[in-house]
């Protein structure tokens, strides 16, 4: 990797100068170099996957020991870390926190921590302070400083140019794509998730193999973004791909959850790698409190030793699946995680795809490898120079003895050395400096037995180093041999589209019996059982009349019909419960009827039966059946026109789910009883029907009752027809005046 230099802007020296300054010109020499030290020195993350501030903490503690012994106070790492880093301290500690086991932000962590080191999940849960804390490299560090000692990465020098520090780690595995890591530079910003180890080995050892293994080979083996807060993931394969080619994309995680059936309530175990608990909370606290949400009845945090844990208390009948899949669309329990694969490579910001960044790294290790070869090299080579020196005084030991004893000054032995054996100087050195005791015939033989292997070794070396293929499978042996020490299986569970059941964001609807009523004016109540034991005497205005009453449930759905020919519908849940001392509610009002619109009929619903229907009786003697199924409607419609007929004026309206009796009367006093059986279905809602009555072209039916309510009229069974149209009998109670108040 090439040393970055950087420049320094000469300052305009007089307010002329910079007045006369193109602005092209100001931003070329003044604010370009800002940008890219930001990019280049701060922000975005190398091929090693760390950022300048994360590299220059652990190498230090990797010169101050670390990777073995006790662990140190962390006040002690940001002290020495600042030869190397000029920032402020806190800005240090931020750093060492983010890595530490503890914080729990990364899947692998770098740094064995003791103490409070908050936690990445959680916004409030504050790291204690760096005297308070002790750390040590975690033993996984070992494969990040691999060969540094042996010139794996090139060495600069510091701030001050007191010592030195790596351009780059020699990770001897593709950290950049196994730990998270986001940054914001300037005009740019990169967000890189974390892979499982295990599948970023497999997909790199096969890149190895054969680089031209194409992006479905490798997302079978890397498949999808792994995060250390666990989750789920909506797994979508045209998704990933993308930002497998691309470097960009985002991909949506959820929470994972369980529901204690014991004491009913359901428990959120893992969250999405990009929210926080607070965020959480809040968002779950607002629904409850808007009446959003009210199957929930308490919520809290129960983090403890024991791990993260997020609990809601529910009501007793909630489904636990599809409350959580509506808080999935409401709260951040569901999230998304964007991708933006922005990577430093030879000190130039490239944005690069899962591929093409497992190249780079692939490049890169192979220089670092290429460097530590040469490294072992140049070593075995000066030892082998050394020993073919030793070889030759082994022809005359006592020569060499010889030699040094007759030497009257010291500084003549190592040129007498070289002139007697003509050796050259490194060689002398180190034969001047064998011990007294070792100038016997045995050692120098032992010694000179190393040449064999040590040119055996060399000429190894010398066949890997110009080998490319031997360097992969190098490389490929390291990264099996990393995922059987350290892999681990998936933290973030995946989901496919066709596991999710998508569920409608209704509100959770308390269920019990209730009691409705509506009257002819327009009043409805919807009265507790409960409330009824104590009264059953309706309250209703002068003049006014009951014409529906039924039992049903607060989950049902009500279906209002008019004099307008309009339908209405509602939940029953929206209608609070009254007294039947109460008037109730205004239905014209309440569901905002049109002008001089009143009900004729109400009924609730908890599901649109195809064997029931709904019998309408007309001024004109036609009537029709129309199936229930017709008002049935995918979404939450307030108004359906067009209900049924405007053709003539609705006298009455009925709900059949098994044949009725009908008693028509008009206005003449006649009437027929007819079973609602003879009355045709008509599938379309606005059919005017068939004629069941024969009237005279002056006559109208002026009312029509079912069921029950027959028996109030006398003789009404003298009515009875068994095809249709018929012509009226004389009903005598009507005739005479009788229940004539009863008629609707």
């Amino acid at each position: 990797m090439a040393k970055r230099k950087s420049t320094v802007t000469p300052v305009p020296e007089t307010i002329a100068e910079i007045q006369n300054q193109p602005i092209t010109e100001t931003i070329e020499k003044n604010y370009m170099p800002y940008v890219m030290s930001v990019i280049v020195s701060r922000a975005i993350p190398e091929i090693d996957g760390f950022k300048p501030s994360h590299r220059k903490l652990l190498y230090t503690m990797y010169k101050m020991g670390l990777m073995n012994g006790a662990r140190t106070k962390s006040a002690n790492v940001v002290g020495q870390t600042m030869h190397l880093n000029p920032h402020g301290d806190m800005a240090i500690y931020e750093t060492l926190v983010r890595l530490t086991r503890g914080n729990e932000a990364l899947l692998h962590p770098f740094i064995d921590s003791k103490g409070s080191f908050g936690k990445q999940y959680s916004r409030d849960m504050a790291f204690a302070a760096p005297r308070y804390t002790e750390v040590k490299l975690d033993p996984f560090c070992a494969e990040l400083f691999a060969g540094i000692d042996k010139n794996a990465v090139e060495m600069i020098p510091n701030y001050d140019n007191t010592t030195t520090e790596p351009t780059l780690l020699p990770t001897t595995f593709p950290n950049v794509l196994v730990s998270p890591n986001m940054g914001i530079a300037v005009g740019m910003a990169s967000q890189i998730c974390s892979f499982n180890l295990t599948e970023v080995c497999d997909a790199t050892v096969a890149l190895l193999k054969n680089p031209k293994t194409d992006v479905e080979k490798i997302l079978d083996l890397m498949k999808a973004p792994d995060f250390s807060t666990g989750g789920q993931l909506l797994y979508d394969r045209a998704q990933m791909k993308e930002i497998y080619e691309t470097g960009r994309g985002s991909v949506r995680l959820r929470a994972r959850y369980v529901f204690d059936k014991q004491h009913n309530c359901i428990d959120i175990i893992q969250i999405p790698y990009s929210t926080t608990i607070e965020a959480i909370l809040k968002s779950v606290g607002d629904l409850v409190k808007e009446g959003k949400i009210r199957e929930i009845t308490d919520y809290r945090d129960e983090i403890d030793l024991s791990g993260f844990k997020l609990t809601l208390d529910v009501r007793r009948g909630t489904d636990p699946d599809a409350l959580m899949n509506r808080l999935f669309k409401l709260t951040p329990l569901e999230d998304s995680f964007s991708c933006n694969f922005n990577v430093l490579v030879d000190g130039a910001p490239r944005q690069m795809g899962v591929i093409e960044i497992l190249h780079e790294w692939i490049r890169f290790r192979r220089n670092c490898l290429v460097r530590e070869l040469n490294y072992d090299l140049g070593k075995k080579k000066d030892k082998l120079h050394l020993l073919r020196g030793l070889g030759k005084i082994l022809l005359d030991i006592d020569k060499a003895i010889k030699i040094v004893r007759e030497t009257e000054k010291e500084a003549d032995v190592v040129p007498n050395l070289m002139t007697g054996f003509r050796i050259d100087q490194i060689q002398a050195e180190y034969i001047a400096e064998i011990k007294l005791r070792h100038l016997n015939r045995e050692y120098i033989i032992g010694r000179i037995k190393e040449i064999e292997s040590l040119q055996a070794e060399i000429a190894e070396l010398e066949a890997v180093i110009g080998d490319e293929l031997k360097q992969k499978a190098i490389i490929a042996k390291q990264l099996t041999e990393i995922k059987k020490k350290y892999g681990k299986p998936r933290s973030t569970q995946l989901i496919y589209a066709e596991d999710i059941v998508d569920t409608p964001l209704e509100s959770f609807v308390e269920n019990y019996a209730v009691h409705i009523v509506l009257t002819r004016d327009g009043y409805f109540k919807k009265i507790t059982k409960q409330s009824l034991r104590g009264s059953d005497e309706q309250k209703l205005k002068d003049g006014d009349v009951i014409i529906n009453s039924e039992e049903t449930e607060n989950r049902a759905e009500i279906l209002v019909l008019t004099n307008g020919a309009q339908a209405y519908k509602a939940k029953l849940d929206d209608f609070d419960t009254t007294k039947a001392s109460a008037l109730g509610d205004f239905l014209p009002a309440a569901l905002k009827f049109d002008d001089n619109e009143l009900p004729i009929m109400v009924k609730a619903l908890t599901e649109y039966n195809p064997k029931h229907h709904i019998v309408y009786i007309f001024e004109n003697g036609k009537g029709v059946r129309i199936p229930v199924t017709a008002y049935a409607t995918k979404t939450n419609r307030r108004k359906l026109t067009g209900a049924f007929s405007s053709s003539s004026p609705i006298v009455a309206a009925f709900y059949e789910t098994d044949p009725i009796d009908i008693l028509m009367i008009s206005d003449s006093g006649k009437a027929i009883l007819i079973r609602s059986s003879l009355i045709p279905e008509m599938t379309t809602r606005t059919s005017a029907g068939v004629s069941l009555f024969t009237l005279k072209k002056t006559q109208k039916i002026t009312a029509a009752v079912a069921g029950d309510d027959i028996a109030a009229f006398d003789g009404a069974s003298k009515c009875k027809k068994i095809k249709i149209p018929a012509a009226g009998v004389t009903l005598p109670s009507v005739e005479s005046g009788k229940n004539q108040l009863s008629l609707v």
